[in-house]
Protein backbone atom coordinates (compact mmCIF):
# COMPACT_ATOMS: atom_id res chain seq x y z
CA UNK A 1 0.00 0.00 0.00
CA UNK A 2 1.27 3.33 -1.33
CA UNK A 3 1.85 6.40 1.32
CA UNK A 4 -0.83 8.20 -0.60
CA UNK A 5 -2.84 5.43 -0.81
CA UNK A 6 -2.60 5.14 2.99
CA UNK A 7 -3.40 8.75 3.78
CA UNK A 8 -6.80 8.71 1.86
CA UNK A 9 -7.30 5.35 3.47
CA UNK A 10 -6.90 6.35 7.07
CA UNK A 11 -8.84 10.40 5.90
CA UNK A 12 -11.74 7.20 5.05
CA UNK A 13 -12.01 5.65 8.06
CA UNK A 14 -11.67 8.78 10.14
CA UNK A 15 -14.47 10.40 8.32
CA UNK A 16 -17.53 8.96 10.25
CA UNK A 17 -15.61 9.96 13.38
CA UNK A 18 -15.01 13.50 12.20
CA UNK A 19 -18.57 13.56 11.51
CA UNK A 20 -19.84 12.76 14.66
CA UNK A 21 -17.75 15.16 16.57
CA UNK A 22 -18.30 17.97 14.11
CA UNK A 23 -22.17 16.99 15.66
CA UNK A 24 -20.61 17.14 18.90
CA UNK A 25 -18.85 20.44 18.25
CA UNK A 26 -21.51 22.41 16.36
CA UNK A 27 -23.81 21.49 20.20
CA UNK A 28 -20.77 22.97 21.95
CA UNK A 29 -20.13 26.09 20.37
CA UNK A 30 -22.03 29.44 21.56
CA UNK A 31 -22.29 31.84 19.03
CA UNK A 32 -20.21 34.70 19.85
CA UNK A 33 -19.61 38.05 18.15
CA UNK A 34 -16.37 40.34 17.60
CA UNK A 35 -18.02 43.74 17.76
CA UNK A 36 -19.39 42.95 22.02
CA UNK A 37 -15.73 42.68 22.68
CA UNK A 38 -14.74 46.22 21.23
CA UNK A 39 -15.27 49.45 23.01
CA UNK A 40 -16.05 51.48 20.19
CA UNK A 41 -16.77 54.56 22.52
CA UNK A 42 -13.13 54.87 22.94
CA UNK A 43 -12.10 55.54 19.83
CA UNK A 44 -10.75 58.63 17.80
CA UNK A 45 -9.77 59.69 14.46
CA UNK A 46 -6.53 59.41 13.32
CA UNK A 47 -4.44 62.04 11.30
CA UNK A 48 -5.65 61.40 7.79
CA UNK A 49 -9.36 62.41 9.39
CA UNK A 50 -8.05 65.26 10.59
CA UNK A 51 -7.20 62.89 14.34
CA UNK A 52 -4.19 62.41 15.63
CA UNK A 53 -1.80 59.40 14.66
CA UNK A 54 -0.46 56.51 17.18
CA UNK A 55 2.19 57.63 19.68
CA UNK A 56 3.47 55.36 22.40
CA UNK A 57 1.51 57.23 24.94
CA UNK A 58 -1.67 55.79 23.68
CA UNK A 59 -1.14 52.30 24.77
CA UNK A 60 -3.09 51.39 27.99
CA UNK A 61 -0.89 48.16 27.41
CA UNK A 62 2.04 46.46 29.87
CA UNK A 63 5.14 46.64 26.28
CA UNK A 64 4.98 42.93 27.55
CA UNK A 65 1.13 41.96 26.56
CA UNK A 66 1.34 44.21 23.73
CA UNK A 67 4.08 41.99 22.25
CA UNK A 68 2.48 39.05 22.84
CA UNK A 69 -0.87 40.63 21.51
CA UNK A 70 0.85 41.25 18.53
CA UNK A 71 2.12 37.83 18.21
CA UNK A 72 -0.84 36.06 19.07
CA UNK A 73 -3.00 38.71 16.35
CA UNK A 74 0.11 38.22 13.26
CA UNK A 75 -0.40 34.39 14.09
CA UNK A 76 -4.19 34.60 14.00
CA UNK A 77 -3.79 36.68 10.69
CA UNK A 78 -2.29 34.15 8.56
CA UNK A 79 -5.97 32.08 8.24
CA UNK A 80 -5.45 32.18 4.84
CA UNK A 81 -3.12 29.87 4.64
CA UNK A 82 -3.99 27.61 7.57
CA UNK A 83 -7.28 27.04 4.99
CA UNK A 84 -5.27 26.19 2.36
CA UNK A 85 -3.90 23.64 4.41
CA UNK A 86 -6.31 21.96 5.83
CA UNK A 87 -8.44 22.14 2.61
CA UNK A 88 -5.48 19.93 0.94
CA UNK A 89 -4.92 17.66 3.12
CA UNK A 90 -8.95 17.03 4.20
CA UNK A 91 -10.58 17.43 1.36
CA UNK A 92 -13.43 19.76 0.69
CA UNK A 93 -16.52 17.37 0.72
CA UNK A 94 -18.35 15.16 3.16
CA UNK A 95 -17.99 15.80 7.18
CA UNK A 96 -14.11 16.77 6.37
CA UNK A 97 -15.13 19.53 3.91
CA UNK A 98 -17.85 20.65 6.78
CA UNK A 99 -15.37 20.83 9.21
CA UNK A 100 -12.73 23.02 7.47
CA UNK A 101 -15.03 25.66 6.46
CA UNK A 102 -16.56 25.64 9.82
CA UNK A 103 -13.05 25.63 11.56
CA UNK A 104 -11.91 28.54 9.13
CA UNK A 105 -15.11 30.64 9.82
CA UNK A 106 -14.57 30.16 13.88
CA UNK A 107 -11.07 31.15 13.66
CA UNK A 108 -11.66 34.46 11.15
CA UNK A 109 -13.63 35.59 14.26
CA UNK A 110 -10.13 36.14 16.58
CA UNK A 111 -8.27 37.92 14.07
CA UNK A 112 -11.10 40.44 13.87
CA UNK A 113 -11.61 40.98 17.50
CA UNK A 114 -8.16 41.33 18.11
CA UNK A 115 -7.08 44.06 15.59
CA UNK A 116 -10.54 46.17 16.27
CA UNK A 117 -9.61 46.08 19.87
CA UNK A 118 -5.74 46.90 19.46
CA UNK A 119 -7.18 49.50 16.94
CA UNK A 120 -9.97 50.90 18.56
CA UNK A 121 -7.85 51.22 22.20
CA UNK A 122 -4.97 52.63 20.32
CA UNK A 123 -2.83 49.21 22.42
CA UNK A 124 -0.78 49.39 19.01
CA UNK A 125 0.82 51.32 16.26
CA UNK A 126 -1.65 50.53 13.46
CA UNK A 127 0.66 51.51 10.77
CA UNK A 128 3.57 48.79 12.24
CA UNK A 129 0.37 46.18 12.60
CA UNK A 130 -0.23 46.97 9.03
CA UNK A 131 3.28 46.89 7.95
CA UNK A 132 4.00 43.49 9.76
CA UNK A 133 0.55 41.79 8.92
CA UNK A 134 1.74 42.48 4.93
CA UNK A 135 4.56 40.79 5.66
CA UNK A 136 3.22 37.77 7.47
CA UNK A 137 0.78 37.00 5.08
CA UNK A 138 2.73 37.67 1.73
CA UNK A 139 5.31 35.00 3.58
CA UNK A 140 1.99 32.76 4.40
CA UNK A 141 2.26 29.34 6.22
CA UNK A 142 3.53 26.36 4.96
CA UNK A 143 3.82 22.88 6.98
CA UNK A 144 5.41 20.89 4.46
CA UNK A 145 4.87 18.04 2.66
CA UNK A 146 3.02 16.45 5.62
CA UNK A 147 0.21 13.69 5.61
CA UNK A 148 -3.13 13.96 6.82
CA UNK A 149 -2.89 12.43 10.03
CA UNK A 150 0.85 14.27 10.74
CA UNK A 151 -1.11 17.40 10.15
CA UNK A 152 -4.12 16.38 12.61
CA UNK A 153 -1.70 15.42 15.36
CA UNK A 154 0.45 18.58 14.93
CA UNK A 155 -3.27 20.50 15.49
CA UNK A 156 -4.01 18.59 18.39
CA UNK A 157 -0.97 20.11 19.71
CA UNK A 158 -0.94 23.48 18.34
CA UNK A 159 -4.46 24.51 19.23
CA UNK A 160 -4.35 23.80 22.71
CA UNK A 161 -0.79 25.92 23.14
CA UNK A 162 -2.69 28.65 21.15
CA UNK A 163 -5.55 28.42 24.04
CA UNK A 164 -2.90 28.67 26.84
CA UNK A 165 -1.40 31.59 24.94
CA UNK A 166 -4.29 33.63 24.37
CA UNK A 167 -5.80 32.80 28.32
CA UNK A 168 -2.23 33.81 29.76
CA UNK A 169 -1.81 36.82 27.17
CA UNK A 170 -5.60 37.95 28.37
CA UNK A 171 -4.25 38.12 32.21
CA UNK A 172 -1.30 39.79 31.55
CA UNK A 173 -2.90 42.90 30.03
CA UNK A 174 -4.38 44.08 33.01
CA UNK A 175 -7.66 45.28 31.06
CA UNK A 176 -10.85 43.38 31.95
CA UNK A 177 -12.28 43.54 28.64
CA UNK A 178 -9.19 42.04 26.80
CA UNK A 179 -8.92 39.13 28.99
CA UNK A 180 -12.31 38.50 28.36
CA UNK A 181 -11.81 38.86 24.83
CA UNK A 182 -8.94 36.14 24.98
CA UNK A 183 -10.71 34.15 27.47
CA UNK A 184 -13.49 33.83 24.60
CA UNK A 185 -11.02 32.95 21.53
CA UNK A 186 -9.32 30.77 24.25
CA UNK A 187 -12.91 28.83 24.48
CA UNK A 188 -13.06 28.51 20.50
CA UNK A 189 -9.14 27.12 20.46
CA UNK A 190 -9.87 24.83 23.27
CA UNK A 191 -12.70 23.19 21.38
CA UNK A 192 -10.77 22.88 18.25
CA UNK A 193 -8.42 20.76 19.91
CA UNK A 194 -10.74 18.50 21.44
CA UNK A 195 -11.69 18.09 17.94
CA UNK A 196 -8.51 17.38 16.63
CA UNK A 197 -7.59 15.32 19.87
CA UNK A 198 -10.75 12.75 18.90
CA UNK A 199 -9.57 12.19 15.79
CA UNK A 200 -6.14 11.16 16.58
CA UNK A 201 -7.83 8.76 19.18
CA UNK A 202 -9.38 7.19 16.21
CA UNK A 203 -5.99 7.03 14.32
CA UNK A 204 -4.93 4.91 17.28
CA UNK A 205 -7.21 2.40 16.81
CA UNK A 206 -7.44 2.14 13.00
CA UNK A 207 -3.05 2.11 13.09
CA UNK A 208 -1.45 2.74 16.42
CA UNK A 209 1.97 2.55 14.92
CA UNK A 210 1.58 5.00 12.24
CA UNK A 211 -0.57 7.13 14.73
CA UNK A 212 2.07 7.14 17.46
CA UNK A 213 5.12 8.31 14.70
CA UNK A 214 3.06 10.73 13.80
CA UNK A 215 2.22 11.75 17.22
CA UNK A 216 5.96 11.44 17.72
CA UNK A 217 7.28 13.75 14.84
CA UNK A 218 4.78 16.26 15.75
CA UNK A 219 5.73 16.80 19.15
CA UNK A 220 9.61 16.63 18.40
CA UNK A 221 9.60 19.26 15.86
CA UNK A 222 6.86 21.23 16.91
CA UNK A 223 6.72 25.04 16.12
CA UNK A 224 3.87 27.90 16.18
CA UNK A 225 2.43 28.40 13.69
CA UNK A 226 3.99 32.07 13.59
CA UNK A 227 7.65 30.65 13.98
CA UNK A 228 8.20 32.57 10.53
CA UNK A 229 7.07 36.17 11.78
CA UNK A 230 9.72 38.36 12.31
CA UNK A 231 11.71 38.84 15.45
CA UNK A 232 9.40 36.21 16.73
CA UNK A 233 12.90 34.46 18.44
CA UNK A 234 13.09 37.20 20.58
CA UNK A 235 9.62 38.48 21.00
CA UNK A 236 8.90 34.69 22.06
CA UNK A 237 11.37 35.01 24.68
CA UNK A 238 10.30 37.79 25.94
CA UNK A 239 6.85 36.29 26.61
CA UNK A 240 8.46 32.98 28.00
CA UNK A 241 10.17 35.20 30.68
CA UNK A 242 6.66 37.03 31.38
CA UNK A 243 5.39 33.41 32.11
CA UNK A 244 2.95 33.71 29.53
CA UNK A 245 4.26 30.74 27.31
CA UNK A 246 7.43 29.13 28.08
CA UNK A 247 9.01 25.27 28.17
CA UNK A 248 6.98 24.47 31.58
CA UNK A 249 3.87 25.56 30.01
CA UNK A 250 4.55 23.60 27.00
CA UNK A 251 5.43 20.69 28.89
CA UNK A 252 2.67 20.92 31.03
CA UNK A 253 -0.62 22.29 29.83
CA UNK A 254 -0.07 21.30 26.48
CA UNK A 255 2.18 17.79 25.44
CA UNK A 256 1.48 15.74 28.62
CA UNK A 257 -1.94 16.18 28.74
CA UNK A 258 -2.60 14.99 25.35
CA UNK A 259 -0.36 12.23 25.39
CA UNK A 260 -1.90 11.44 28.49
CA UNK A 261 -5.45 11.30 26.94
CA UNK A 262 -4.30 9.23 23.82
CA UNK A 263 -2.82 6.67 26.66
CA UNK A 264 0.36 6.87 24.70
CA UNK A 265 2.32 4.90 27.44
CA UNK A 266 0.00 2.57 28.35
CA UNK A 267 -0.84 0.80 25.14
CA UNK A 268 -0.47 -2.57 24.73
CA UNK A 269 -1.21 -3.08 20.81
CA UNK A 270 1.75 -1.33 19.41
CA UNK A 271 4.25 -2.84 16.80
CA UNK A 272 7.83 -2.12 16.43
CA UNK A 273 7.65 0.97 14.61
CA UNK A 274 5.23 2.14 17.05
CA UNK A 275 7.24 1.15 19.85
CA UNK A 276 10.64 3.13 18.63
CA UNK A 277 8.40 6.05 18.08
CA UNK A 278 7.31 5.90 22.03
CA UNK A 279 10.63 5.28 22.94
CA UNK A 280 11.95 8.44 21.05
CA UNK A 281 9.15 10.24 22.20
CA UNK A 282 9.63 9.51 25.69
CA UNK A 283 13.40 10.31 25.62
CA UNK A 284 12.66 13.66 24.12
CA UNK A 285 9.53 14.92 26.99
CA UNK A 286 12.28 13.90 29.56
CA UNK A 287 14.51 16.18 28.17
CA UNK A 288 12.23 18.70 27.14
CA UNK A 289 11.08 19.16 31.17
CA UNK A 290 14.60 19.52 32.13
CA UNK A 291 15.13 22.07 29.92
CA UNK A 292 11.81 23.77 31.47
CA UNK A 293 12.69 23.52 35.09
CA UNK A 294 16.43 24.76 34.23
CA UNK A 295 14.81 27.88 32.71
CA UNK A 296 12.01 28.65 34.69
CA UNK A 297 15.04 28.19 37.38
CA UNK A 298 16.89 30.36 35.37
CA UNK A 299 14.26 32.80 35.01
CA UNK A 300 13.45 32.98 38.68
CA UNK A 301 17.18 33.76 39.62
CA UNK A 302 16.89 36.50 37.17
CA UNK A 303 13.45 38.30 39.05
CA UNK A 304 15.51 38.20 41.98
CA UNK A 305 18.34 39.71 40.94
CA UNK A 306 16.17 42.50 39.37
CA UNK A 307 14.00 42.59 42.53
CA UNK A 308 17.82 43.38 44.76
CA UNK A 309 18.64 45.95 42.40
CA UNK A 310 15.45 47.66 42.68
CA UNK A 311 15.72 47.44 46.72
CA UNK A 312 19.04 48.93 46.32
Amino acid sequence: MTATTSSLDMLHQLEPLVAANLDRHLGLAKEWFPHDYVPWSRGRDFAMLEGEDWSPEDSPLDPVARTAMIVNLLTEDNLPSYHREIAVNFGKDGAWGQWVGRWTAEEGRHGIALRDYLVVTRGVDPVALERLRMEHMTAGFDSGDKSPLRTVAYVSFQELATRVAHRNTGRATGCPLAEQLLSRIAVDENLHMVFYRNLVAGALEIDPDQALAAIRDEVVGFQMPGAGMSDFARNSLTIAKAGIYDLRLHHDEVIMPVLKFWKVFDRTDVGPVGEQARTELAAFVADLDTRASRFVEKREAQRARAAQRREA
